[in-house]
């Protein structure tokens, strides 16, 4: 959309209405160069993408929830860790699967929706641990910072910008976090040490939600839409936590 000073009667606010009215209804262009034909092929596949991220989303935000405020479930799992350390690491492993078999329908969407409920479970287990308003107050903020994220990235894409470049920066970034992350689980550091770890989780998955959201826009194929949700919904949940951990770390202290 091009602003015109000769159009300041409401030429704007139409072009606008036109702007948004287009992007829903998937004909508006992602990028510059793109084909008719291919954008509308890729707006199908990004709603059928953002379809299963909000099923997952949805699960996620039920069976965390049912942890955080069901005493019996809470005090369940803080009596077995044994189970919660299993249900870590559980994810892990059917990711594996997961990745072979994305295009196996309906395998794949069997292993997603174990995939989600072991997530969600171990989401859950985390916020267990802070007060309900701090989750709450950290669900808000990721919800912000998300849809902030992603208008941004389409505006961004819309507008010749490519966000390709952070993928090799970002894969170091987490690596070191996963490292550290370990550190802490036999060598708990102190609550400011934890906010600045917290941070810098944030801000590198919120980076994270950037890249990917550039990558379904542009490179994903159209068989991808497991592994683009998978994605999706790994940088927000990772986002989240690392809001709960900055607000109950500063709560701590």
């Amino acid at each position: 959309m091009e602003f015109k000073m000769g159009d300041f009667s409401g030429g704007v606010k139409h072009e606008r209405f036109d702007d948004l009215e287009a992007g829903f209804g998937g004909s508006s262009m992602l990028y510059p160069g793109i084909g008719a034909d291919e954008n509308t092929l890729r707006w199908g596949f990004i709603r059928k993408v953002y379809g299963i991220l909000s099923v997952q989303i949805l699960l996620t935000t039920i069976v965390a929830g049912s942890v955080v405020y069901f005493e019996g479930l809470k005090t369940f799992f803080q009596q077995t860790p044994g189970l919660v350390l299993f249900l870590a690491f559980v994810p892990l492993l059917i990711m594996c699967p997961l990745y072979a078999y994305h295009q196996s329908h309906p395998l794949n969407l069997i292993l997603l929706g174990l995939f989600t409920a072991t997530m969600s479970l171990s989401v859950g287990i985390s916020s267990s641990m802070a007060p309900a308003p701090i989750v709450l107050e950290a669900l808000v903020l990721t919800t912000i910072v998300v849809v902030s994220l992603t208008g941004y990235t389409y505006w961004a894409a819309k507008r010749g910008m490519d966000f390709n470049f952070l993928g090799p920066a970002l894969f170091t970034s987490l690596l070191v976090l996963i490292f550290f992350g370990f550190i802490q689980m036999f060598f708990p550091l102190g609550s400011i040490t934890q906010t600045i770890y917290g941070g810098l989780s944030a801000l590198i998955f919120s980076m994270y939600l950037v890249y990917d959201t550039d990558q379904l826009i542009k490179r994903y194929t159209y068989d991808q839409f497991i592994l683009a949700s998978v994605a999706l919904y790994l940088d927000i949940l990772n986002l989240f936590i690392s809001i709960l951990q900055i607000l109950n770390s500063s709560r701590s202290e």
